[in-house]
This record gives structure tokens, sequence and C-alpha cells, in this order.
């Protein structure tokens, strides 16, 4: 009976019964055998509406990567967004990459490399990073961004930057502190080549046929989000390769809470109201192999006075973590390395009782103004990021206890001036100064979500892999945070933006090589 059992057993039986991942670790430590892909789902449309080589679908900065380098290559592609504007997450990022061993580095005095970036991505991913991705993105960062500079045309500001748990500041930062500034670059190349991203086009089913391979995809047209049953279907061939690129789930409150039950609708977060898991789930349920999907990263530098993702981490990171401090204002005291990674920041502020500021003096804040010049005065507009001219005010605002925040600022100092951190180990800046005098500026702190770790399972190829076999899924592709491995536990920042654009040029290129199944 238990053999007879095994052979009839289906693969959406299995997954009703045991769920994806519990088939994934029953898969690891039972050895089950189960029969390769077999077709369970709809049949192929009898008649396709439109056919391309290379269907992609997101228009963030993975998917544009993808449909770019598809297109160069000499495929036809279509790039199918759901939303009324391209862009997704990536359009309104904070516009940091990271470049490992970069000739402004080397002007500017910092010594890197790219296997000093990978140690920094893995220590922060509590090494459950898949190694060759991780490596892919390490050795790539340079040549990737000097590729936003010599074919997008992305213009960046001088001065490098450094975000929590990198080593060095390695970071570009656009010349407008926003994703848009390589997002709109990558539209307009896109657009001398005659694609346009078609907007309000919602996935609704991957066609993935009897023979296991990936022939198309069914999407609704002039969606309406977030109405599922809006919109008119339509099914569109691809000839060669899909390629995912449909970003986190991070605004997925029923998806995410799945993952990880602490994360409710009380927890705000940074994403666009897009950032939600269907096309994640669609991938799942065709075959692909769910990886780490519960580490869901925190960004510990968002402000309850601003809604989303806002403009609060610039002044959180640029100005307080790197030239000032963070504080819990009930003990008057540093709690974290302020150069720490997100998560170990977030959690440090949910472990203190989130009654914290991120705050700087005058010379730290000058220094914003350089490096954020267009983002302080909206901050201070909206009084998100406050002034005081003396600390006793400052401390008066936050009912935070002033003897002992006068002697956290004097041991400070007292580390500055022997060019160590003795109580936090926090890297300190080549052009580092004591803290004082006022005037002061702070801003309250309290952790948003803001990326998703985990994902679809995908090799160095950018190949999704066959949650039964471990094999390539013909004719599919994925990047972005779409997929899992790449940063294991903890993202470091700027590092989204090298993982979009490495793995979804890698995408492209490989599915416009792809063999047409027709």
């Amino acid at each position: 009976m238990m053999e007879d059992s095994k052979k009839t057993l289906s693969r959406r039986g299995f997954l009703k019964t045991a769920g994806a991942t519990a088939a994934v670790a029953g898969l690891a430590t039972g050895g089950m055998a189960l029969k390769p892909w077999s077709a369970e789902a709809a049949a192929l449309p009898k008649k396709w509406d439109e056919t391309y080589d290379v269907v992609v679908i997101g228009s963030g900065f993975a998917g544009l990567a993808a449909a770019y380098e598809a297109k160069k290559a000499g495929a036809s592609v279509v790039v199918l967004e759901k939303m009324r504007t391209p862009g997704g997450n990536s359009i309104i990022n904070g516009g940091v990459v990271s470049a490992a061993g970069s000739p402004k580095e080397q002007e500017q005095g910092v010594e890197d490399s790219p296997a000093l970036l990978l140690k920094d991505m893995l220590t922060a991913g509590l090494y459950l990073n898949h190694i060759e991705l991780a490596k892919m993105v390490a050795e790539q960062s340079w040549p990737t961004v000097k590729w936003t500079i010599d074919e997008l045309g992305v213009k960046y500001k001088d001065k490098l930057s450094q975000e929590g748990g990198h080593s060095v500041p390695r970071m570009y930062s656009t010349y407008n502190q926003s994703g848009s500034a390589i997002v709109q670059q990558q539209l307009a190349k896109l657009r001398e080549l005659g694609v346009q991203p078609k907007l309000q086009s919602y996935l609704t089913q991957i066609y993935r046929d009897a023979d296991g391979r990936v022939k198309g995809v069914q999407i609704r047209e002039k969606y309406v989000f977030p109405k599922a049953d809006s919109g008119k279907l339509k099914n569109i061939k691809a000839r060669k390769a899909v390629v995912l690129a449909t970003g986190g789930f991070g605004n997925d409150v029923a998806f995410r809470t799945i993952q990880d039950p602490r994360l409710t609708a009380e927890f705000p977060s940074t994403n666009q109201p897009g950032a939600t898991a269907e096309a994640l789930r669609e991938a799942f349920r065709i075959g692909c192999t769910p990886v780490q999907l519960s580490w869901i990263q925190l960004g510990p530098w968002g402000s309850p006075d601003e809604k989303g993702m806002g403009l609060s981490p610039f002044f959180a990171q640029l100005c307080a973590a790197m030239y000032g401090l963070w504080i819990d204002t009930k003990t008057g005291k540093r709690f974290v390395n302020e150069l720490a990674d997100r998560k170990i920041r977030a959690d440090a502020i949910i472990r203190v009782g989130n009654k914290c500021i991120a705050m700087t003096d005058a010379y730290g804040y000058s220094i914003g103004q350089k490096l954020i010049a267009e983002s302080l005065p909206v901050l201070m507009e909206r009084g998100v990021v406050k002034k005081y001219e003396t600390l006793e005010e400052m401390a008066a605002a936050y009912t935070c206890p002033i003897e002992p925040l006068k002697e956290t600022i004097e041991k400070f100092n007292k580390g500055v001036a022997a060019g160590k951190d003795e109580e936090w180990g926090r890297y300190l800046q080549k052009n580092q100064k004591p803290l004082g005098p006022g005037p002061w500026y702070a801003l309250r702190l309290t952790p948003k979500i803001h990326h998703c770790m985990g994902g679809m399972n995908i090799n160095v190829k950018a190949q999704a892999l066959d949650v039964i076999t471990d094999q390539p899924i013909p004719g599919l592709y994925a990047a972005g945070e779409a997929t899992g491995g790449v940063h294991g536990a903890v993202r470091l920042g700027s590092c989204a933006t090298l993982d979009c654009l490495i793995f979804g040029r890698i995408a492209g290129r490989n599915a416009a090589a792809d063999k047409k199944w027709s």
C-alpha cells in the first residue's frame, strides 16, 4: 500500500498535505523520492493573445536590467508591471549602491576589496548566505556601478558614505539620493530600444507545461490595484523564457505574518503598496523552491513622524550614525553600535523599548548639508528632524536624563581623541570630530519593515530551481528581492541594488540565449 501511494502521490497532493516548506524539509532529511514535474495546472491556452521571446514580470531594478540585456541580445521583450507606475520599491529606495575596490575609494584613502565586502555580507547574514550568490554580488559590485555610469549615465555624488555592517565607506549615492536616478535611466535606455513597461498588468498564472518547461503567463490587463478580479484576462506566450522580478512582500501582512508572526499590521513598512506576495505564491505553486522566507528585515532608521520610507534614514544614517550618536532616552546612553547591521540595530531599538533618538551636533549636520542637501530642509520643515540650541533643551524635549547623556558624549569624545570607540567598537570616520558644540539635531527612531531576504531559490545563472529535483526549471529565471539566499539573515544596506542589477542582467542575457520551445 505504501509503495502504491508513493507512485501515485502528485506534487499538488504532496504540497497540500505537507506545505511547501515542509516538503523541502522532508526531501532534505528523509530522502523522499518524488517524480519530477507533471502537469497539474490548467492546460496551455489554445490561442495566445501575445507572443514574445522573453516575458519580464516586474519593473524595478532587476526587471528593467533583465529587459535591457535581453533586448540588447536580440530578443523580443515585454515588461509587465501590475501597478500604475513603473519602478516598484526601486524607484523610492535611498539611491545607494556599494562598490568594493572602486577608484573613488582609492582617491579617498579607503582600503577595500570584494573579499572584504563578501566577509561583511556573510557576517551580517549569519553565514546563511548562499556563498556563490553572495560572492557574485561582491565581485561584480564595482563593475556594476561602473556599468550604471558608463552605460546608463547615472550620476553619483563625489563623497562615499557608509551603511551599517560595512567595514569601510564604500557606498556611492545617486545625485538625488533616490533609486529613481537609476530607474529613470533604465527606462530611458529601454525606450530607445523600443520597450516600455505595460502597466496595470497583473500576473495571475504561470504556465508550466507537462514537459516541465515554463511557456508563458496569464495576466489581467488594465488591472486596478488591489482589486484581484479587475481587468481582462490575457495569455502571453514566452518563446524562450519568463523572468520573475516581482520584488518582496513587505506590505503583504497576511503572507509576512505566516513567515514571522510578530510582523503584524501594527508594524509600518517602507515598501510601496504593491510589495505583495501573489507572484511568489504562484512561483511556489508551479514548483519553485522557497528559501529563508522568515528572514524579514526591519529598517532601524525609520521615524514614527513620517509615513513609509520617508527621508529619515538619510539623517539617521549619514548624520547621526556616522557623525553623531543613537541614544536611549530612558537612560541617556548609547545602546548599540550605530554602524552595526540593520538587524542588530533594529533589535536593539525594540529591546530598549523603542524610546530612542538619532542625534548629532552642528558639525554632523554640516556634513549632512553636503551629502543630503535636498533632504535636510524637508525633514526640518516636516518636524521629523528637530533643532535644539542646547543639549539641555534637547534632553528635556525627549525626557532624557541630562547627566548620563553628558557622560555618554564625554566618553564618546575621548574615544574620538584616542582614535577608537572603546564602548561599542564603531568605525570612526577619517574626518570624525568630538561631539559639540551645538546646536543639536535629533529625530525619533522606530523600526519599519523594509526588505525580505527570502524568496525563490536560484543559481548563479539566475535560473529558478525546482523544489523536487533542485534542477533549473526550463524557461524560468528570477532576480532581485523575489529571490532568496544572497543576503542570508540580514541584507547590508546598498547591496540590494547590486543584487537586483547583477542578477537582473544575468537573467536577461541567459533568457535571451535560451532555446525557443516553438
